[in-house]
């Protein structure tokens, strides 16, 4: 099959994705989503003859109109731009999680500073801000009291971009110190792993310790949901444990987000699955079924 990687760096993951491609002798083109001219007539010429496009662009905003115009050329792209829309944005996941019954973090939203301290003083503290756009945990914060709360609002209110003038307050889930990230195809779990650190937030971004993790059934079923509520694909399920027995095990879990440009090189390194190798299969298998239908 012939495989456009829409880029705009070229990381691990991607470097382990054109490795597997490479070695099952398929024809991998890539392309720099910063030297593209996409236009609404035609594709750009180095889409020419693609069985499918992997998006994997860092910037959301790429991320979000590429995958349209893909879909406007008739290219199937990995992930839709359903998918894409629905988790580049935390308010739109959170719907979704929401609308298709799945457990997840109480949320609510507000537009000025007044009405985002009404939400933050009904949750207590501490509570949770996010920007509804973002990556890696940055720009997050752990409310402790009405001060910080009034100092952060403040910042994000003259920051400027109409993005941080959108409150997204969330309930603090109390976890076992850890979370879980699921690397799933089509809600089909490809390997999971446990992000543990002694900070409140345990990306793997901000230097938390990975392990492999095994999935009992309810939360293979919540994956399953979860990729199903925005879209299916290629995605990153997040959950966190709502308690643990003594021995151990999780008692319950709620889902935090889902991520549709996911990156899996902490996966692959803790784990002894091949993930790589099981993201290949499932795109092999789409573009099969592309050829069939």
């Amino acid at each position: 099959m012939k495989v456009g990687l829409l880029y705009s760096r070229i990381r691990k993951d991607e470097k382990l994705l054109l490795e597997e491609l490479r070695e099952r002798d398929h024809d991998v083109v890539k392309i720099d989503v910063r030297k593209q001219r996409f236009s609404i007539r035609e594709p750009p010429e180095t889409f020419t003859d693609l069985d499918v496009v992997l998006d994997r662009c860092l910037a959301t905003s790429r991320s979000k109109y590429a995958t349209q115009f893909c879909e406007a050329y008739g290219i199937p792209i990995v992930n839709s731009a359903e998918t894409a829309e629905v988790c580049a944005d935390k308010v739109k996941n959170s719907l979704a999680l929401e609308k298709a019954g799945i457990p997840t973090p109480n949320t609510e939203v507000a537009f000025t500073k007044d009405s985002a301290m009404e939400i933050i003083e009904s949750f207590g503290y501490p509570c949770v801000l996010k920007p509804v756009i973002g990556s890696w945990g940055r720009l997050m914060a752990k409310i402790d009291s009405k001060s910080a709360a009034e100092a952060i609002l403040e910042h994000k209110a003259t920051l400027g971009h109409y993005e941080h003038k959108v409150f997204y307050v969330q309930e603090f889930v109390e976890k076992p110190g850890r979370d879980i990230r699921v690397l799933a195809v089509d809600g089909e779990p490809v390997g999971a792993m446990v992000r543990s650190s002694d900070h409140w937030l345990t990306n793997a971004a901000k230097g938390a310790e990975t392990d492999s993790f095994e999935l009992d059934e309810e939360a293979k079923s919540l994956v399953e949901q979860a990729s199903d509520a925005v879209g299916g694909g290629l995605l990153g399920v997040d959950l966190m444990e709502t308690g643990v027995d003594e021995n151990g095990d999780p008692e319950g879990y709620t889902v935090h987000e889902v991520n549709h440009t996911v990156e899996f090189k902490a996966l692959n390194d803790a784990t002894d699955i091949d993930v790589t190798g099981g993201v290949v299969d499932w795109l092999e298998a789409q573009v099969e079924a592309e050829v069939t239908a």
